[in-house]
Order: C-alpha cells, then sequence, then structure tokens
C-alpha cells in the first residue's frame, strides 16, 4: 500500500468519526444518521450530470449495497439511541473488518499477505476492548444492534468495493449510491417517527447537512481506494477512526476516557503500522 493511499485512508477514517459525531449529537436520535444520508444524497445529486448514467455493470451492486447502506443507518441509528458514542462506534467499526477480510477472501479471491493479516487482527484486538467503559456491559438491545451494524458494514464494504471496480468508476459509483439511497430515506424516516419531518429544526438540517458532506467524501475516498488496494485491507485500516473517535467522545461529547481505552488505542496503531508494512 502506498503512501498517498495510506493517508487518504486515514483522512477518510476521521471525516467518517466527525459525521458520526454530529449524528450522535442531534437531539432527534431516531432519524439522525438517517437525515445524515439524506443530505449526502442531495449534495451528490448536483453531480450526477457530470458523470453520466452507471453502466449495466453496476446496476446490481448498486441495487445490492442500497438495501445494505438502508439497514446500516437503521441499525446504527438504534445504537446510537442506546449507548454512548465512546461504546458504539469502536464495537460497531471494531466487528466490521475481521469479518471483511474473512469474505473477502473467500469470495473475492483477494488473500493478503501474513504482516497485514497481522495488523488487521491486532487492530481489531485493540478496537473490541475500547468498546467497553468502566467494565460495564451494553444493554442486550443496544449489543444486538451494533453487532447488526457490524455485519451491514462487512456486506456493504464488500459489494461496493465490488461494484466501483466493475466499470472502473469509483466517483460515479459513489455519485449514484448516496443519491439514490437518500431517496429511500423520507421511507425510512416516516416509518421511525411519524412526526419526525416537524421535529427537526433549522439546527438540525445544518447538522445534517455538515454531516451528509463530510460522509460523502469519506466514502467516496474509501471506495476510491479500494479499486486501488485490497479491499480487507482498505476496510481494516479505516477502522482506525476509532482512534479520532474516542478522541471525540471525550473533549466534544464529554464522555469518560479511562485508562482501557487509551492502552487500546495504542494496540490499534500497532495494527495501523503493521498493516502498513503489509
Amino acid at each position: 500500500m502506498t503512501s498517498t493511499l495510506f493517508a487518504a485512508i486515514l483522512l477518510a477514517a476521521l471525516l467518517h468519526a466527525l459525521w458520526n459525531a454530529l449524528a450522535k449529537r442531534q437531539a432527534e436520535g431516531r432519524v439522525s444518521v438517517l437525515l445524515v444520508s439524506l443530505c449526502s444524497g442531495l449534495f451528490a445529486a448536483p453531480f450526477l450530470p457530470l458523470v453520466g448514467w452507471p453502466v449495466a455493470a453496476e446496476y446490481p451492486w448498486l441495487a445490492l449495497s442500497i438495501l445494505l447502506h438502508c439497514g446500516y443507518c437503521l441499525f446504527l441509528g438504534r445504537a446510537y439511541r442506546l449507548g454512548e458514542f465512546g461504546q458504539i462506534y469502536p464495537l460497531a467499526r471494531g466487528c466490521a473488518p475481521l469479518v471483511t477480510l474473512l469474505l473477502g477472501a473467500l469470495l473475492l479471491g483477494e488473500v493478503p499477505g501474513g504482516v497485514a493479516v497481522m495488523g488487521a487482527l491486532v487492530l481489531v484486538s485493540g478496537v473490541l476492548p475500547m468498546a467497553w467503559r468502566g467494565g460495564v456491559r451494553l444493554a442486550s438491545g443496544a449489543l444486538r444492534a451494533v453487532l447488526i451494524t457490524a455485519l451491514f458494514t462487512a456486506a456493504y464494504s464488500l459489494s461496493d468495493g465490488a461494484g466501483a471496480r466493475s466499470a472502473g468508476e469509483p466517483v460515479r459509483y459513489t455519485l449514484w449510491l448516496f443519491a439514490l439511497t437518500a431517496l429511500m430515506m423520507p421511507l425510512l424516516m416516516r416509518w421511525q417517527s411519524r412526526t419526525a419531518w416537524r421535529a427537526l429544526d433549522l439546527a438540525a438540517w445544518r447538522t445534517g447537512a455538515l454531516g451528509g458532506a463530510l460522509s460523502l467524501l469519506a466514502y467516496g475516498i474509501v471506495i476510491w481506494t479500494m479499486t486501488q488496494a485490497p479491499i480487507g485491507l482498505v476496510a481494516a485500516l479505516r477502522e482506525s477512526s476509532v482512534l479520532f473517535a474516542v478522541l471525540l467522545s471525550w473533549c466534544w461529547l464529554g464522555e469518560k476516557l479511562g485508562r482501557v481505552r487509551l492502552c487500546a488505542a495504542l494496540v490499534i496503531l500497532c495494527g495501523i503500522l503493521l498493516i502498513r508494512l503489509g
């Protein structure tokens, strides 16, 4: 993996942690993640004429990814309503890369080197302890939502990586994915809360718009890097976003930062370095 790709994935990780923190802070948590997805699609829509229509090879992947992203948004929003950002985000992101790495090897034939695999395992082993706060476990409902979110994350990572490669146009694929997924968000918001639209004030829309812009840029970078490097390694390195998330949970959201999380952060750094060397 080149230095440019490495830096690009870390930037995407920072942007991803930022928009998730914004969604967590928003008062109407039931639809906050859905609002971010809606706004990201609105930002993508004006650029669609510049990239043209998707080709036939992209349609199946787009259809699959839209469903997976909708599931991801629903369960991530539910998890944020039931737990702290500093717990939910690391656990959701930490379970995903190992699943992605395994599925990438089984379904796409991408078998990374031993050092890179070791780095991914070390990264995950650091992410999981960071999910605990003072030894207190998440409620069962929150834990189920987090694990389902992780499965959706692993699935859409593979689907989007394959979709972006199918025609060799990652920018076009990303823009259409966000725009089409946004069409589903009003329906999901209505399903989640009948009063969601009326409860959203100007501040909520501003937060959603900022989160949407960050989300679009972050995932655009990720999809591009997936056309340049193995999907499993990109997905694993992207989970370094938990380093940024734990800092945001402490200095911005006022959540507790304990010794366990600090130690876990060092383990994650070791995992990142191993992936870089791999």
